[in-house]
Parts: C-alpha cells; sequence; structure tokens
C-alpha cells in the first residue's frame, strides 16, 4: 500500500520544527489507517537507515579516501563528456579563500595537493564571480595566467571553466577543461551538456563537503573527549606532556605536536622532542622571545603559518639539531585558570594540505583542556617538591622527629628516630630499615617508644594544641637478633628472613608491669610465631640487648593554615653519654668520621696506636703587633672568624682538627682512622685552599683599611702515636712524634724564608706528581742530626704557571744545583739572574748572600750544604 504526499517525512518534520509546529506529525498519525500507519513507518524506517549509513560513512577511517575516488571519478567522467585533454575539478576552501584540487603527478601518478589564492588566474575569476570562461585562445586573454591555469610543460590552446554550485547558491567548485580534442574549440552545446549534470555534481560535491566536514568534526570531537579524560587523569607533568602532545597530534591530523613548557626563571621554552629517526627523545630550550613559538609567547597571539620557511619569524635550528623539515605549523598560546601564559603547543605538518581556521578553534578548546591539566600536573610536582623538601629536612635533623595523626598514630619517623630506637641504620642493603618504617609507620607512637607521659602530653597537644616540654626523660627498649639457624624455617615470622649471611635485628619493648619482659614490636607474638627460639610469647631480659637512653622530650601540636591542629610531632633529643661524646668529637672532625669512630668503640680513641699520618701547623704571622690596638673581645671575635674558616678548610678534606694552640692550629691526616685518599694530597690541598680562604677573608679588611693578616703553614709526614692522652679528670685527643715537631718547626721557619706554606720531603714524596714545588734548601732542625730537604707549596698541577714564573724558577733550581756543587760563582750568576726577576724573593737573598760568603770563605771539604737551623 502506498502513502499518499509521504514526501522526506524527516526533512518535513525538521522544516516545522524550526517553525515551531512540532505537533503536526501527531495530528497526521491521529487519523491514519493501520495500512497507512505502516506504510509511514516504512518511510521513515527507510529514512533512518539512510542516516545510519550516512553515520557509518562519517565514522569509517577509509572516508578521505573514498571521497577522493568519488572526485577523480568525477573529473574522469566530465573530460570524456565534454573531450577534453586535460579536466582539473578545484574545490573552494572558503577558510583559506582558495581553491586546491588533486593532480596526479609523477611515473606513479601519485595525487599531489594543488592550492591557488581564490583571486588569481581564471580559475579564481570563475569561482569569485560565478560567470562560465569559453576561451578559444587562452595565451590572449588578460585573465590567463600560466602558472595557475596551465599544467607544468603543457601548452594551452582553448579552454572551457565553469562553476558548481550547491542546493543554497554557493560555488563549491570550478571546473576546468583543457583543449577540446581535435583542436577545435569548446561551443555552446558544450556548455549545456556541462550544465545538464552541474547541478547534481553541485550537490554530490556539496554532500562531500558536508561529510568530510562532519568525519571531521566527529573525530575531532572524539579525540578531544579522549584528551580531556586522559588529561584530567594524569597528575605526572612529564606523562601530561606526553598526552598532551600525541593527542594534539593524533586530534589534528598532523605529523609533529609540541608542548613548550614556559620556565619564568630561566625566560626560555623547554620540551621533549624525538629525533628525525624517532629512536630518542631529546629535551630542547629555546628563549621565550625566538623563532615562532617565541613570538607566541611573547605576545600571546596565534601564528598559522602555511610556509615556515618563507617566514621570517621561523627559527630552523631545532630542524637542523633534529634532521627534521618543517612545512607548516599552527602555533597557539596555553593559559592556566588565571589567564597567565603557561605554554605553547605548535603543530607541524598537517598531513593534508594546511591548517584552516576550523583547526584553530578545535586547537583553541583542546588548549584550554591543556591548559587546565598542565596546572594540576604543575600544582601536584609541587607537591611532591614540596614534599620531598619536607622529608629531607626531617631526614637531616639530627634528633629523633615522629609525626602523627590525630589519634596518636606514626605517619612520618626519621632515621634519627630509628637509630635511637636500635634499628642498625648503617646495613648495607637497608633490610633492616624498611622492616622498622613498615612495623612502626601505623602505630599508636606510645606503644613503640615507652616514655613515661608520652600518650597523656601527646592526646593533650592534639586535643588542645597545648605545647610540652619534659627534660631527661628515661627511655629503654631492647634489640632482639634473629639467630642465623632459625632463618627461613617454615614457621619464622617473614621479618625473621633472609636471603644472606647478616642478622635482622628487631625491636623488643620491656612490659610495663615487668621491665625484664619484652615483646616483640610490643605485639602478642602468640598470635605471629610459634618458632622453637621463642618458648613463649615474651623475650626475656637476657635474650635482647638492652638500649638505653636519656631525652629531652617535646610534644607539638601540628596545624594547618588556618590554626586547627591536624596532628602531633614527637621530639626526642638524645642527651646520653653517646650523644654528648658525638657532640664533643664533631668539634674536631667531620660527623662522618665522628660516627665511624663511635662505631669502633671507645677503645679506637683510648688505646694508642702507631699510625702513618701528615699534620699540618697553620699559624697567624705577626699577631701580636696585629692585636695590640684591639680589645679582649674585638680579638676574640678576629679569631673566631678567622678560625671558623679555617677549620672548614681542615674538614672539607677530611681532617681532624687536633688542637688550637693561641692563634695557631693543627690538623692531623689520617688519624684517628686512615684515609682512603693520600693523607699527604690531602694536606695539601687543605692548605692551599686555607691560602685561598685567607684571600677572601682579607678582601673585607682592605676595604675596610684594616690589618690584613698573613699565615704560615708547615707540613710534614711520618708515624706518630695517636690516642687519648692526660689525665682521667682531663683527656684529648692528640698525635705525638717527630712528623708532628717537624711539622711545628717548618711552620716556624716559614718566616725566615718568607713563604706561606712550606712542606718538608717526607710530604712532597707522597704527592709529587701532583703539585708545583721548589725546593727551599735542606735544613738540620734544632735537637736534630738527620738532614731534611724542604720545599716551597707552589699551586696544585692543574693551576698553570706563567712565563715568567717558569723562567724564574729555572733558575732558581740552577743557583741551588750549582751552589750544592760548591760552584758558588756559576751559582750567583743564577741567583742574580733571577733576583732580576723577582727582586723580593727572599730565598734568592738568603742563597746569594751564602754563595758569596762562600766565595770569600770556601767551607770545608765536609760541607754537604746543609744550613743548621740554629733556634726553633
Amino acid at each position: 500500500m502506498t502513502l499518499s504526499n509521504a514526501g522526506s517525512v524527516l526533512a518535513t518534520l525538521t522544516q516545522l520544527t524550526q517553525l515551531n509546529r512540532t505537533s503536526v506529525l501527531t495530528h497526521r498519525v491521529k487519523d491514519l489507517s493501520l495500512p497507512e500507519f505502516i506504510c509511514l513507518l516504512d518511510f521513515i524506517t527507510a529514512e533512518f537507515q539512510q542516516f545510519l549509513r550516512a553515520l557509518e560513512m562519517i565514522n569509517h577511517e577509509a572516508l578521505e579516501t573514498m571521497l577522493e575516488q568519488v572526485m577523480e571519478a568525477f573529473t574522469l567522467k566530465i573530460g570524456q563528456l565534454l573531450q577534453a585533454e586535460r579536466t582539473t575539478i578545484f574545490l573552494v576552501d572558503g577558510d583559506k579563500d582558495q581553491l586546491w584540487a588533486k593532480i596526479p603527478s609523477g611515473e606513479d601518478n601519485a595525487a599531489k595537493e594543488v592550492r591557488i589564492p581564490l583571486t588569481v588566474g581564471l580559475a579564481g575569476h570563475v569561482a569569485t564571480t560565478g560567470e562560465s570562461l569559453n576561451i578559444t585562445e587562452a595565451y590572449n586573454h588578460p585573465l590567463f595566467n600560466p602558472e595557475v591555469d596551465e599544467s607544468p610543460g603543457y601548452h594551452t590552446d582553448s579552454l572551457l571553466c565553469m562553476p558548481i554550485v550547491s542546493s543554497n547558491k554557493k560555488i563549491v567548485a570550478v571546473v576546468q577543461l583543457l583543449n577540446k580534442a581535435g583542436g577545435v574549440p569548446f561551443d555552446e552545446e558544450d556548455e549545456q551538456r556541462f550544465r545538464d549534470f552541474a547541478a547534481s555534481i553541485g550537490i554530490i560535491l556539496e554532500t562531500c563537503q558536508s561529510f568530510y566536514m562532519a568525519a571531521r568534526n566527529q573525530r575531532g570531537a572524539a579525540a578531544l573527549l579522549k584528551a580531556t579524560q586522559y588529561l584530567g587523569q594524569s597528575l605526572d607533568l612529564e606523562a601530561t606532556l606526553r598526552l598532551v602532545m600525541d593527542q594534539a597530534r593524533e586530534l589534528m591530523q598532523a605529523d609533529r605536536s609540541t608542548l613548550f613548557m614556559l620556565s619564568k626563571d630561566t625566560g626560555e621554552l623547554w620540551s621533549k622532542v624525538a629525533t628525525a629517526d624517532g629512536n630518542k627523545m631529546m629535551e630542547i630550550r629555546i628563549p621565550a622571545n625566538r623563532g615562532i613559538a617565541g613570538y607566541v609567547a611573547s605576545t600571546g597571539q596565534l601564528l598559522n603559518i602555511a610556509d615556515a620557511y618563507k617566514d621570517p619569524r621561523f627559527d630552523p635550528t631545532t630542524d637542523r639539531k633534529t634532521g627534521y623539515v618543517t612545512r607548516n605549523l599552527l602555533c597557539m598560546p596555553v593559559f592556566n585558570s588565571v589567564g597567565d601564559l603557561i605554554g605553547v603547543t605548535q603543530l607541524i605538518n598537517k598531513h593534508q594540505g594546511s591548517f584552516s581556521t576550523s583547526d584553530e578553534e578545535f586547537m583553541r578548546a583542546f588548549n584550554i583542556q591543556a591548559g587546565i591539566a598542565l596546572e594540576n600536573a604543575k600544582l601536584f610536582e609541587n607537591v611532591l617538591i614540596e614534599k620531598q623538601y619536607q622529608k629531607d629536612i626531617l631526614q637531616s635533623l639530627s634528633d629523633a622527629v615522629i609525626s602523627t595523626d590525630m589519634q596518636g598514630r606514626i605517619v612520618t619517623i626519621n632515621d634519627a628516630a630509628l637509630g635511637l630506637l636500635g634499628c642498625p641504620l648503617q646495613q648495607v642493603d637497608n633490610r633492616n630499615r624498611h622492616l622498622w618504617e613498615e612495623k612502626l609507620t601505623g602505630r599508636y607512637v606510645w606503644e613503640v617508644v615507652p616514655i613515661e607521659y608520652l600518650q597523656v602530653r601527646l592526646q593533650d597537644s592534639l586535643t588542645t594544641g597545648a605545647k610540652h616540654y619534659l627534660p631527661e626523660q628515661n627511655l629503654t627498649v631492647g634489640l632482639f637478633q634473629c639467630p642465623l639457624e632459625e632463618i627461613e624455617k617454615p614457621n619464622t615470622p617473614p621479618y625473621c628472613q633472609s636471603n644472606d649471611d647478616t642478622h635482622l635485628y628487631l625491636l623488643a619493648i620491656p612490659k610495663s608491669d615487668n621491665p625484664r619482659i619484652y615483646s616483640l614490636w610490643n605485639e602478642d607474638l602468640s598470635l605471629v610465631s610459634t618458632s622453637s627460639y621463642l618458648s613463649s610469647s615474651y623475650l626475656s631480659k637476657e635474650q635482647v640487648q638492652p638500649i638505653e637512653r636519656s631525652i629531652n622530650l617535646t610534644v607539638n601540636p601540628l596545624t594547618n593554615p588556618q590554626g586547627t591542629v591536624r596532628g602531633g610531632l614527637v621530639v626526642l633529643e638524645d642527651i646520653s653519654r653517646e650523644k654528648r661524646l658525638k657532640t664533643t668529637m664533631y668539634r674536631y672532625m667531620t660527623p662522618e668520621v665522628a660516627d665511624e669512630v663511635l662505631a669502633l668503640g671507645e677503645d679506637a680513641l683510648m688505646q694508642g696506636s702507631k699510625k702513618d699520618v701528615t699534620i699540618l701547623f697553620s699559624d697567624i704571622r705577626g699577631y701580636t703587633t696585629l692585636t695590640e690596638n684591639l680589645g679582649a673581645s674585638e680579638v676574640v671575635s678576629l679569631l673566631n672568624k678567622y678560625f671558623e674558616t679555617m677549620v672548614e678548610s681542615v674538614f672539607e678534606h677530611k681532617g681532624t682538627l687536633d688542637k688550637f694552640i693561641g692563634d695557631a692550629l693543627m690538623a692531623v691526616f689520617g688519624a684517628p682512622l686512615a684515609l682512603k685518599e693520600n693523607h699527604g694530597w690531602m694536606a695539601v690541598q687543605s692548605a692551599l685552599d686555607m691560602r685561598w680562604r685567607l684571600a677572601k677573608f682579607n678582601e673585607p679588611r682592605m676595604k675596610n683599611r684594616q690589618p690584613l693578616i698573613h699565615i704560615g703553614i708547615g707540613i710534614s709526614s711520618g708515624e706518630v702515636v695517636s690516642g687519648n692522652i692526660g689525665s682521667h679528670k682531663r683527656m684529648d685527643y692528640t698525635v705525638i712524634g717527630d712528623g708532628v715537631n717537624l711539622s711545628a718547626r717548618l711552620e716556624s721557619i716559614t718566616k725566615e724564608y718568607g713563604c706561606d706554606i712550606i712542606i718538608s720531603e717526607y710530604t712532597y714524596n707522597l704527592c709529587r706528581h701532583n703539585i708545583w714545588v721548589r725546593e727551599l734548601d735542606k735544613i738540620r732542625v734544632k735537637g736534630k742530626n738527620q738532614a731534611v730537604s724542604i720545599y716551597h707549596l707552589l699551586q696544585d698541577i692543574d693551576t698553570p704557571l706563567n712565563d715568567k714564573t717558569h723562567k724564574f724558577l729555572d733558575l732558581y733550581a740552577k743557583g741551588r744545583k750549582t751552589y750544592m756543587n760548591r760552584d758558588f760563582p756559576k751559582a750567583i750568576v743564577y741567583f742574580e739572574q733571577a733576583y732580576q726577576l723577582e727582586p723580593n724573593d727572599k730565598p734568592v737573598l738568603i742563597h746569594l748572600e751564602r754563595a758569596k760568603h762562600y766565595q770569600d770563605n770556601p767551607p770545608p771539604d765536609y760541607w754537604d750544604g746543609v744550613h743548621t737551623m740554629t733556634r726553633k
């Protein structure tokens, strides 16, 4: 059965809906008979099936290829019907004001996209005016432009160019036919024949364009939704950057996409991009005002460039670095929620043509979502950085610090707190640390830190925000060592299992009502173990290693910005003998060395031992004159500032401060612990560092016209005896021996030779390849028969000497050699030449005086060139 005047039911309803007459279908259906209603349903069903097929086409990935094939078939058929040698259908791109077409080129006839301005040539004239052009002699026509109206290598005679109009009378394409077969021009019959099917082609092309835009919009919307979902879920900045890049590329069908983040601190745009081969990622950084991305970052305006290398703002530096070639690009700013620019998106090389205004709209919407996601990611990154910063601060504290939640359960516990409870933190594989953190986190702090009044004070602090300080509290815990024979037995608790031959140490807490009985982690062991080494749920005092601490307890509330309590902070200051001893040792050696010494036990210091070390003595020159016009407090202040920087130099090179002797200091390198490094070289580096620090120390004194400080340093190496020396009431760690005495003598004779640093031959032999020196003399110090060569320390070998210094040292060395060989006249010549270069050099003057004396008064035959010191 048929339904009269059915027409397109859905099209009619659409029109009526626009006119607000939505009840027409209801009235129409109400009076239909059953057969008529079934027929109406068939009509609507058929139209909906067409819509479904259309939607399938829109979502089909091969739609663009299909549309290209339709265009290719139409082009071929139109050329056949009108007998043209060459036919081209130019589609109108209103966004770009261009005509574009796919034209076969090359041996494989691969389609090449051609674009021409909408106002150029015959095709452009037809597209803008709607007038048909039938030209018999193309080269004589004023609008003919061979660059756009003629294929390369082809000669055009006759030409027919006609518009194709859509259903709403809009020009959607231009058909250009060249050279009719037989050498005759196109006639009116050809024009009419084209008009017979032009309207149908116009509707088909309009539909194709609509399908293309709908498909593009569909893919774009899907990609934008997918990107939005991904971006909203990611809080990792690196991952978000990759998501933004990948989704933007998929969204815009571009070859590459880059998101540059703006670094306000450095004034740079940075990103990570793939190399040309795609095998690795490389970070690039560019000034925020350079290139295309820099222009967008500076102005906040988008750039849509069809030919990058023709734009003067384009910087090809990145292309040269990566080996990539940029053709066209779309560059847009990314803003955060308050409108501040945080980055720039850059899309490169669109797969089909160049980027359009609709591409700009899609990217603008995408960038809004990307900006929000990036802002969230940066905020999250800042939170992680701040969290790590707080964690580092917590771990760097020497006092034990434990934070709790509002119920008093442990949230964080630093290494000092673990060490206070007995955890062996020095174990290389960190198994004990991980175990202790796992067992203690989440426990009530007073259960595992058994200090009287801790629970009461913490709960009061959490409830009222009060602060409490309890000095000299007692803390008693114990360590239980897992026996090797029990490790990895079937019923052994998991925390006792090990894969090597070391032990695990477990925290044991004494019972409050019986301090001779301990419980592991303050838990009921009957619930977790039936191991043979535990005869009951508890441990006796004999089974654990007791640890007793004397601590100062501080309990404070943790508050949020509004002042509300959000947790508690328990600080335990160890004031036990070990802590006091360690604090004292920190005054004389670095914390690392002090910790190692303590790990060896008290015997490492108390018992004397022989060690091979290097000793450094340093003294202020002219100290009495320097301080005679200063008050007592000014003298102390000056010395404190001076020693502060000198001691830093000792510690930095792993030395131990032995003692201060008035305005002098004595340092030892290689004791109480032997150094892995060359102790002589470490002492020499410390002396060179002292020289540099002294120059810095004197700079403000020079500006304020205050007297400058000068020092002398003596260094020698050798075997000494080290240990705690003194009485029972007062003992000091020190070293004694000939090396100590010689170092002190060398520091003293720096005044005689006018040199700031003198080292003995024993130290020189330890590091001769690392330093520039000159042999000063061979001396015999007072009270000793053995002679020793001494050297003036100039610089480390990595610091080059100038030509003048090299020449001076060469003359001085030749003078010393001839002097020791008793050739005094020649020695005088060398020393006088050296004097011309350095007239104020004291060792040269000393040797000139000696050589002239021995020239007039020759020494006895047994003379060995050694100079005997007559005073200490």
